[in-house]
């Protein structure tokens, strides 16, 4: 008894072990609410005809944001030829898998009957901009789930077991130019397409704007390399399993700072020009934004610090170079990029025209998400905690160290084994 007690006290009351605990926990209850929504349907969640899409959507949308750091990185890696950056385009794929990953989740849940998923992929509706953003997304994430191949193959336990499957995973590194064109091709059409898809929405006049697939695709690139940076930084100070190259994230993240005045400049003018003239609709929601319950959420959490405030200490090089700034401004730009996908989602549910013939009458709505939504969604954060957390553990997800050199000495160590056994 005692021998037990001692080895729950070693394994479970560890900083390890009560984050795992926390999670796992979260994770069971989002099973017990995924279950109930499964069974009940979407009509125990507060979604309405009105506001269809709500919290599900906006970690739908962020998750993908957030993950297309991997397109980016890798592109720089192996299309520009920036090879020194591959450490960083290794953690960037692995969190752009896992963010495909819960964007899945997500939408699992909000599509209302999850066992017709498929139908897309056969009934193919190519006039519709939904159908091109499922068709990239699932083809997406077959290259996402072809380029972690390798990092999955360093796992130690998986190559004693089975060295040959080892290899052979291992082996996808060498294609890893070709899935990195592949990789920009799908991963850019579908985030623009995002965009696109609220943008041609002309019954949602504040929506109905050309330049959201832009807006759509430069926050994505933006929030995709600021978490990878951020991640990898958090790691690096929470345990010794991860190692980063300082100087390599500092050359990124000022990269980052000027990709940010690019940023707010397009913001700008894509508010200043909602402010001309009146439009039914368009107005009513755009004060919403800038005026009504979202202004918060737009001036403060996105303008201010998700935009200005970050763009300053990444430019600025003593702030850049203080690591607990930096990743003060990394995670703003991220909390900066969720606050835009959530607003762009919301605000067009809220003000809603009836086309009906007579008098244009703008109604308002309203909407909170019910405990189901909150609980399940945060069993979809938390997967994606857990699944970071086991990949800098076990997989050196987060190893500047480990450069294409390595994988080849990996790949011949694999081989070997296969041999020997």
């Amino acid at each position: 008894m005692k021998t037990i007690f001692r080895t729950i006290r070693e394994n479970i009351f560890t900083p390890w072990g009560i984050w795992l605990t926390l999670l796992g926990m979260m994770l069971l209850a989002a099973l017990v609410g995924g279950i109930m929504v499964f069974w009940k349907g979407l009509s125990i969640t507060n979604l309405t005809d009105l506001v269809p899409w709500g919290l599900w959507i906006t970690i739908d949308l962020s998750s993908i944001a957030v993950a297309a750091g991997a397109f980016s990185m890798c592109a720089a890696v192996y299309l520009f030829g920036l090879k020194r950056y591959e450490p960083i385009a290794r953690t960037a794929t692995f969190i752009g898998f896992t963010g495909y990953s819960m964007a899945m989740m997500a939408l699992l849940l909000d599509i209302g009957r999850p066992e017709r998923f498929w139908k897309s992929f056969v009934y193919w509706n190519t006039h519709s901009l939904l159908w091109e953003v499922t068709m990239c997304v699932g083809l997406y994430f077959t290259v996402l789930l072809l380029e972690v191949m390798p990092i999955v193959a360093s796992f130690e336990w998986l190559r004693k077991k089975f060295p040959r499957l080892a290899e052979k995973m291992e082996h996808m590194h060498h294609y890893a130019p070709v899935l990195a064109i592949f990789g920009l091709g799908l991963s850019s059409l579908h985030q623009s397409s995002l965009g696109a898809v609220y943008g041609v929405i002309k019954a949602r006049p504040v929506w109905y704007r050309p330049e959201m697939s832009v807006l759509f695709m430069f926050t994505a690139i933006l929030g995709g390399i600021a978490l990878t940076l951020l991640a990898s930084m958090l790691a690096a100070r929470l345990t010794s399993k991860a190692k980063v190259n300082d100087m390599l994230i500092d050359r990124v993240a000022q990269f980052l700072g000027y990709l940010m005045i690019a940023y707010l400049y397009w913001r700008f003018w894509d508010w200043l020009a909602q402010t001309y003239t009146y439009e039914p609709g368009r107005t009513e929601g755009f004060e919403l934004l800038t005026k009504g319950p979202l202004s918060f959420n737009f001036w403060i959490v996105e303008m201010l610090f998700g935009a200005l405030l970050p763009t300053i200490l990444l430019l600025y090089r003593p702030t850049r170079q203080t690591a607990l700034w930096r990743m003060l401004a990394l995670a703003m730009i991220v909390a900066g990029v969720v606050a835009f996908r959530f607003d762009t989602n919301i605000v067009g549910f809220l003000a809603v025209i009836p086309y009906i013939p007579g008098e244009m009458v703008v109604h308002y709505t309203s909407y909170t998400p019910s405990l189901v939504e909150w609980v399940t969604g945060g069993g979809i954060i938390a997967f994606g905690l857990l699944a970071f957390s086991v990949g800098v553990k076990y997989l050196r997800v987060v190893d500047h160290r480990i450069t294409s050199e390595e994988h080849e000495v990996v790949t011949v160590k694999v081989g070997e084994a296969v041999h020997n056994a």
